[in-house]
C-alpha cells in the first residue's frame, strides 16, 4: 500500500516511518512539507502522493500551552484534522487518526471503553475530540486510535525526562493520584501497521497492557536502568499545571479483542526494551 503520515517528525511517526516501510511505500511528512492547517497544501499533497492510507499523527500537544493558546489548539487538531479528513475522502484514502486519553475526564474508576462518554477537562482534550468528531462525520473509512502516555526514541518523553532528572538531581518528587497506562511507540506503530490493511474501521482503545501511576512509572524507570535516587510520591495539587490532567486514564481495549487484533504487551515488558534500545543509541 501507499502510506502518507502526517506529523512526520514526531516520536510516534518515525517509529511508524521505520516500520511501515518494510511492507509498504511510506511519504512521513512533517509541518514544514505538509501543514495541516493549509487546506490548498493539503489537497495538493494528497493528490500528488495518492495514498490508500493516511495516518494523521500531527498534532498540536502542548497540553499546558493548549490553555493560553486555544484558538492555535483547535486550528490544528481540529481543522487540521477536518483538512485531512475531507481530502482523503476525495481520494477514497482510509484515514487513521491518532487521538488521546485526554478526551476523557478522569472520574472513572474502571477502564473507558471506546464507546464511553468522552467528557474532556481542558482545551487540548476538547480540541482532540472535535477533531474525532469530525473525521466521524467526514470520513466513510476512518480509524480513531486513542492511545495514552506516549513515549520512544525519537522525542522528549516522561522516560527520557526521568532519566535526565536522575542525572541532575539526588531526590525526586512524582505524583502518585494519577493512573494510566505508558504506551511504546513501537508498539503502537505495530498495532497500526496491523490495522491500517484492515477494513475493520471505527474507535480503538491502543496502549500497552497494565496501568499504573507516574510515580509507579518513574520507579519502574529507575529499576530498569539500574539508576539508584530516592524517589517520593506526591499529589497533583503539589504540582499545579495550566491544564487539569484526568486522574484516571485507563483505556479498555474492546475494539482490539472485538476485532480479533493481538493485544500491545505488558507496559513493563515494553518499557524494558525501549531502555534497553535507548542505551544502544547512547
Amino acid at each position: 500500500m501507499k502510506v502518507l503520515i502526517t506529523g512526520g517528525n514526531g516520536q510516534l511517526a518515525k517509529d511508524l516511518h521505520k516500520i511501515l516501510t518494510l511492507e509498504h511505500e511510506v511519504f512521513s511528512l512533517g509541518r514544514a512539507q505538509f501543514d495541516v492547517t493549509n487546506m490548498g497544501k493539503v489537497r495538493e499533497i494528497v493528490n500528488q502522493v495518492n495514498p490508500d492510507v493516511i495516518i494523521h499523527s500531527a498534532a498540536y500537544t502542548g497540553v499546558d500551552l493548549a490553555e493560553s493558546e486555544e484558538e492555535k489548539a483547535y486550528l490544528v487538531n481540529s481543522y487540521g484534522t477536518r483538512n485531512v479528513a475531507i481530502v482523503s475522502e476525495e481520494i477514497k484514502a482510509k484515514l487513521c487518526y491518532i487521538s488521546t486519553d485526554y478526551v476523557f475526564d478522569g472520574r472513572a474508576d474502571s477502564p473507558y471503553k471506546e464507546y464511553d462518554n468522552t467528557n474532556p477537562l481542558g482545551v487540548y482534550g476538547k480540541s482532540k475530540r472535535a477533531g474525532e468528531q469530525l473525521v466521524q462525520s467526514l470520513s466513510t473509512k476512518y480509524f480513531i486510535v486513542r492511545t495514552s502516555w506516549v513515549y520512544g526514541l525519537h522525542g522528549n518523553n516522561f522516560v527520557k525526562t526521568m532519566l535526565k532528572l536522575a542525572g541532575e538531581r539526588d531526590r525526586l518528587k512524582v505524583v502518585h493520584d494519577q493512573i494510566g497506562s505508558p504506551t511504546y511507540t513501537v508498539d503502537l506503530a505495530k498495532f497500526l501497521s496491523s490495522l491500517i490493511q484492515t477494513e475493520k474501521y471505527g474507535i480503538y482503545h491502543a496502549t500497552n497492557m497494565g496501568a499504573c501511576s507516574w510515580y509507579e512509572f518513574a520507579t519502574a524507570i529507575f529499576e530498569e536502568s539500574g539508576v539508584s535516587i530516592q524517589i517520593e510520591p506526591c499529589t497533583t495539587e503539589e504540582f499545579p499545571r495550566p491544564a487539569p490532567r484526568p486522574k484516571y486514564s485507563v483505556l479498555d481495549h474492546l475494539a482490539i479483542r472485538a476485532n480479533g487484533f493481538e493485544d500491545l504487551r505488558h507496559w513493563r515488558d515494553a518499557l524494558r526494551d525501549f531502555i534497553k534500545e535507548l542505551n544502544r543509541n547512547d
